[in-house]
């Protein structure tokens, strides 16, 4: 069928996940690993005292479930979810105004210090956006929906969009097909009508590509996978990409 929709990923195709480091380095800021980790310390010691070793191990246990759920039942804890999973490997609780402000500390870190756009991609959406649909198809990871819809909008970027997937709204993660239906749905199109970009083979070329739909691997920001793909094909830079999709597209018609 003929491409009608490109959707793409958010973390490594459309923002480079850790081009904020360098400005919380810049700032005297804490990596955001570490932070997030002392975030959880800071609020349960000023509740009753607990060393930073226990906080770390559980934060540590609870990261590696998620890791789990995410990669072999696509599914994400939303924040919330994490940082209660934390709490109860620690057997410790925090008033609801105390763990309403950490789980807005952890939601906003990568929405006041943003990562930057990759290059080009601006460009890309702008050329793509006069004779295709545009979507985002994200999991959320830490940030949730909101929070990378608003990312999007102070880089410019979320105009060129009609619809989004954020796996803490959809309740599932890539490369779950509710994903894709989610905004298939809201573009009014069929799912084997979109071509998807994104960096990781697994979720992003072998997830819409189960569906019957189409995925080029994006590997300027995370090369890892390219090497051993399924894509329809590879894309380097941005400056590419409107040729790629109109090369499949021309495919199709």
């Amino acid at each position: 069928m003929a491409i009608k929709a490109v959707t793409f990923d958010l973390w490594d195709t459309i923002v480079d996940d850790d081009s904020d480091e360098p400005k919380r380095a810049a700032k005297g800021l804490r990596p955001k690993r570490e932070e997030r980790r002392h975030q959880v310390w800071e609020a349960l010691n000023g509740q009753a005292p607990i060393s930073k070793e226990e906080v770390w191990l559980a934060y540590d246990v609870a990261e590696a479930g998620f890791n789990v759920t995410w990669k072999e039942c696509a599914t994400n804890w939303t924040v919330e979810q994490r940082l209660r999973v934390v709490l109860n490997g620690l057997k410790r609780d925090l008033p609801d105004e105390a763990f309403a402000a950490l789980v807005e500390g952890h939601a906003r870190m990568e929405v006041d210090i943003p990562p930057d756009p990759i290059p080009g991609i601006r460009e890309a959406l702008e050329d793509l956006s006069k004779r295709y649909k545009l979507a985002i198809v994200s999991d959320a990871i830490v940030t949730p929906g909101w929070g990378l819809r608003e990312l999007l909008e102070k880089h410019g970027l979320k105009k060129y969009f009609s619809a989004f997937a954020f796996s803490d709204e959809v309740g599932r993660s890539k490369p779950h097909r509710a994903m894709f239906d989610h905004v298939c749905k809201e573009l009014g199109i069929d799912v084997t009508e979109i071509v998807h970009v994104g960096d990781r083979d697994h979720n992003d070329i072998k997830g819409p590509q189960a569906l019957g739909a189409k995925g080029i691997l994006f590997t300027a920001t995370r090369p890892d996978d390219k090497d051993e793909t399924s894509a329809d094909a590879i894309c380097e830079r941005h400056a590419d990409l409107p040729g790629i999709v109109d090369a499949l597209a021309a495919q199709g018609a």
